[in-house]
């Protein structure tokens, strides 16, 4: 796992992992571990975020606060009100952010945006946190690992919570791990000690089976070839499934220009439905999707994406 996320640049001296049930376990015993263990009150998630953020901190007793991300109106980035609501973020306060394939926009940082963030996460003395679901999905393994790889370059301290419930396939199977980095191996050693006494207090032991496969294949070289490949199909996949989702839109007589899902990664798309219009899609056109217009891009396939089209298009 400390590979996968930050390939040669962290001493494993400075890092500890501890197996979870899924990402959302390992969110969940960081949350627990910062809680009990740490002077932090308070953790900044994105908005828009994945709904269950919000609630995962405020069950571990800690304040949730928002910071801009999402130009709705053309669609991209709002770096500079992200920077703006993030001036307000005090020293020892946890910062999340998603590793690559933002859920639910899609839309992640370019690299000189994630090394601005990361200077200035040192500067204000944040602890940053991420959330690193969707590694391999957005433009590749170690492309995908570079924001959190230029915050650990600069950072003592950082968290991940990270999952193979997507990459693998194995989501019913709940493999996810928490890693804190730590300035120093005795440092992490005593943080890690009181993080798996979280740990015992809130699953006791996770699962082995789904945790094994993971560890069975990326410990043959062999096989992690064949996974890495199969990785990128799916990749390519969906990005074509963007492709062809932008232009039958346009061939079915869209009023409006989608050519920014091309533009996202990922496994979702931020579609700029309203919530009536989702509604409608869902009561006239048995389309589903979640409200606030995020759309499964990995579940489109060229059989049924003329009659999602034509779906949509009807309620725009």
């Amino acid at each position: 796992t400390q590979e996968l996320l930050f390939g040669n640049l962290i001493n494993d001296k400075r890092a500890r992992t501890a197996q979870t049930p899924g990402g959302t376990g390992a969110l969940r015993i960081a949350a627990d571990f910062l809680a009990k263990n740490t002077p932090v009150k308070r953790v900044w998630v994105s908005n828009p975020s994945w709904p269950n953020h919000k609630s995962v901190f405020n069950a571990a007793g800690l304040e949730v606060r928002e910071y801009a991300y999402y130009d709705a109106e053309n669609h991209t980035l709002d770096f500079e009100a992200l920077q703006a609501s993030l001036s307000e973020a005090q020293a020892g306060d946890v910062v999340l952010f998603h590793g690559c394939c933002h859920n639910p926009t899609g839309i992640d940082p370019t690299l000189e945006q994630w090394q601005v963030l990361a200077e200035l996460s040192v500067e204000k003395g944040w602890l940053p946190l991420f959330d690193f679901a969707y590694q391999g999905f957005a433009r590749g393994l170690e492309e995908d690992a570079e924001g959190l790889r230029a915050f650990a370059a600069l950072h003592k301290e950082l968290i991940v919570a990270s999952s193979y419930s997507k990459n693998f396939g194995l989501y019913n199977e709940r493999v996810g791990a928490c890693t804190l980095v730590a300035a120093d191996a005795e440092t992490v050693d005593r943080a890690f000690s009181q993080m798996k006494s979280a740990i015992r207090a809130n699953y006791s032991n996770p699962p082995a089976h789904g945790a094994s496969i993971v560890a069975t294949i990326l410990s043959n070289d062999a096989l992690r070839a064949i996974w890495e490949q199969e990785l990128t199909d799916m990749r390519q996949r969906i990005q074509r499934m963007r492709q062809l989702f932008v232009n039958t839109l346009q061939e079915k007589g869209a009023n409006r220009d989608f050519s920014f899902i091309i533009k996202q990664n990922g496994m979702f798309s931020f579609s700029g439905l309203t919530k009536d219009q989702v509604l409608r899609l869902r009561e006239e056109f048995g389309v589903y999707a979640v409200a606030s217009g995020r759309v499964n891009v990995a579940g489109m396939t060229p059989d049924n994406m003329a009659p999602l089209c034509e779906a949509i298009v009807a309620v725009l």
